[in-house]
């Protein structure tokens, strides 16, 4: 039987084959280190373009992913408690919650994050639910002929990750002063997601800080927005199948913010 390191050594070979550039980069690895094989697979799978995957490596790294799921720790979100009414906070890792959707704040490619094993959530979840979201999510670009548009969203299945589905929202980006339109762009993004759970009657979905990692929206107003947004949304939606609402927050600042917001939101 083989060991999860051992799958990932399989798996390195198989992409090696298709990208023989980086085996340099290999040969420098530790062959028995657990940590460097795997982030050696986290890069070459971030940096690996859209094209036809193998059934072997699909299945191993199924097998591999659906293992590490379960190895971090799967939360399930039917056991989180409200802050409000129906709305939740968790402070954690978003590729380890049973929603039925997750957030992913991508770009207008919609093709992940390509920079090796970047800290951004596009790359942290790309990187969990394998390599079909990356092909998937070109196939679905192809047949738009355009990038995406920002405060749009787009679903596609969540593959290796405990929830459903994936739905992924282009945010603004600030360079300098924060202008009407980015405000309005951000609480599109938010509105965009409830719109697309909605029309799939989901029954809950996990937020994360749209836009305020790499593309620099201030935290304080962010939230602010995505509470507001989301209030208005489900008092002017009453029918949506919505049940549960979670923002997820990675580092405990946020989730004093996002507790703060919430209850003077009230």
């Amino acid at each position: 039987m083989m060991t999860q390191l051992d799958k990932i050594k399989k798996l390195n070979e198989i992409l090696l084959q298709e990208m023989p550039e980086y085996r340099i980069q290999a040969m420098q690895i530790n062959a028995d280190d657990y940590k460097q094989q795997r982030l050696f697979l986290r890069s070459l799978m971030n940096l690996r373009e859209p094209m036809p995957i193998s059934e072997e490596f699909l299945n191993l790294q199924d097998d591999f992913l659906t293992q590490e799921a379960l190895e971090k720790g799967i939360v399930h979100v039917q056991e989180l408690v409200p802050v409000v009414e129906n709305i939740c906070i968790w402070q954690g890792d978003i590729t380890r919650l049973d929603a039925d959707a997750i957030v992913n704040a991508g770009n207008t490619t919609m093709l992940g994050c390509f920079l090796p094993c970047h800290k951004c959530i596009d790359n942290a979840i790309h990187s969990s639910a394998g390599l079909q979201l990356r092909d998937i999510c070109f196939q679905m670009m192809l047949e738009q002929g355009h990038e995406e548009a920002i405060g749009s969203a787009k679903i596609t299945k969540a593959y290796n990750l405990p929830s459903k589905y994936i739905i992924h929202t282009v945010g603004p980006e600030i360079y300098d002063k924060i202008t009407k339109y980015d405000k309005l762009m951000l609480a599109s993004c938010y509105t965009s997601c409830l719109q697309v759970a909605s029309e799939k009657n989901l029954e809950s979905i996990a937020f994360c800080c749209i836009s305020t990692g790499e593309l620099s929206f201030p935290k304080q107003l962010a939230s602010e927005i995505a509470v507001h947004t989301v209030k208005t949304y489900l008092r002017q939606n009453p029918e949506t199948s919505l049940k549960k609402i979670i923002f997820n927050v990675f580092k405990h600042e946020d989730y004093e913010i996002y507790k703060e917001v919430l209850q003077n939101l009230q």
